[in-house]
């Protein structure tokens, strides 16, 4: 009877362990794959990688995630895409079959998390793609309903521009525009989404040229879209070509009334490398820095990492991280349905406020931003609270 007794019992705790593992384990596994390498990198190493080490960070120190009420800490697994997509999806197979994480969390870039989009999926992990905008957002969404997607649609980035745009005209502004975008998702996207919206609101594209990702040399655009006299110069760029394109307007002396880059306009480096030729450069993304939460999570940030949040995606990277523990905490367990199915439904505290999925997508998305007097403050969509008015026009460069 008393082995039959040991028995039961062993059956017993065998059964609640099986049931509840966020309980029987005692930390929680949580993997990534990142550029650390290659032409991604310099936008991963300032907006994703900082922002997953200062979690980390910050929920280890606090004793871990409760999960069932239990308090439990991260272990972390991470792998380097090296900028490729097929790498990316087999860092994700790797950290899904081999290391069997609890979590994964998205790589960088808008190419790459549609490319391990159905991987993710596949292993029904919740998908939270951070840096990437996409009209085939709500088609991902149908494809794979535990993707959430919090940079909204490139036709909202689009619009948001051509908002802040076509307000300009009221002070001055002309209707010739000169736009180039990277051959990558981000790009193609982008520029496809804005030619009907510029159309639409009565300008006149008189420059539209796409260039490779690997494009080192900016001269010869800038000096086309200068020869093309516009009133406003728009690029649909990625950090090495923003800092490239911006750097070579200046050597160049091209300098259009509203001068727009993409990503890694909103870099603190950006602004450190270009000093005081950033005032009134107007680029994607953009944040209300007056909030008390935002002017908490910005000096946080440099106190942990080192290094300055940039002022569009670092918040929000750090904002969908929030939601990810707040989700696990409601749900009390790893159970990744259940997780999924939290954020779905669930109104989120973070260091943006208020923060809710509509259909897994995103709604208030700063997509035009502007340094103005050393922070670069969103413009649009004006609708937005805390959206800034324009400087206009930005001023001359000094060489």
């Amino acid at each position: 009877m008393r082995q039959l007794g040991f028995a039961l019992a062993a059956a017993a705790a065998a059964a609640l362990y099986a049931g509840n593992p966020a309980v029987a384990q005692d930390k929680i596994k949580i993997g990534y794959v990142v550029a650390k390498s290659g032409p991604n990198a310099p936008g991963a190493g300032i907006t994703t990688i900082p922002n997953y080490k200062l979690w980390v960070t910050d929920v280890n120190a606090a004793g871990g995630i409760n999960v069932g009420g239990k308090k439990m800490q991260i272990e972390v697994v991470e792998y380097d895409d090296q900028s490729s997509t097929e790498e990316a999806v087999k860092g994700i197979e790797r950290l899904a079959t081999e290391d069997k994480v609890d979590l994964i969390l998205p790589p960088w870039g808008t190419g790459t998390n549609l490319a391990v989009a159905p991987v993710i999926a596949k292993y029904g992990y919740p998908h939270l793609a951070v840096t990437a905008a996409t009209d085939m957002a709500p088609e991902m969404v149908k494809r794979f309903p535990n993707s959430f997607w919090f940079l909204g649609t490139s036709s909202q980035g689009a619009d948001a521009l051509v908002e802040v745009l076509n307000k300009l005209k009221a002070k001055g502004l002309g209707t010739n525009i000169a736009m180039v975008s990277v051959a990558d998702q981000f790009g193609i996207e982008l520029s496809k989404a804005a030619r009907p919206a510029l159309d639409k609101a009565g300008f006149k594209l008189v420059y539209d040229k796409s260039y490779p990702v690997t494009t080192q040399d900016f001269a010869p655009i800038i000096n086309e879209a200068k020869a093309a006299n516009p009133d406003a110069f728009v690029a649909f760029s990625y950090p090495p070509d923003t800092f490239g394109l911006t750097g070579t307007a200046i050597a160049l002396g091209f300098n259009p009334k509203v001068f727009y880059t993409a990503v890694g306009t909103a870099f603190m480096v950006y602004k450190d490398q270009f000093k005081d030729n950033v005032d009134g450069v107007m680029g994607v993304g953009g944040v209300n820095p007056d909030t008390p939460e935002m002017q908490a999570y910005f000096k946080h940030h440099k106190e942990v990492t080192g290094q300055d949040a940039d002022r569009w995606a670092s918040p929000v990277t750090y904002a969908s991280l929030q939601i990810l523990q707040q989700a696990i905490e409601k749900v009390g367990s790893l159970d990744k349905q259940k997780i999924a199915d939290a954020i779905k439904a669930g109104e989120f505290d973070t260091v943006l406020g208020k923060v809710k999925m509509v259909n897994n997508i995103r709604q208030d998305v700063w997509w035009a931003g502007q340094w103005q007097g050393g922070e670069f403050y969103g413009l649009g969509p004006t609708s937005i609270a805390g959206a800034k008015e324009p400087l206009f026009p930005k001023p001359d460069w000094k060489k």
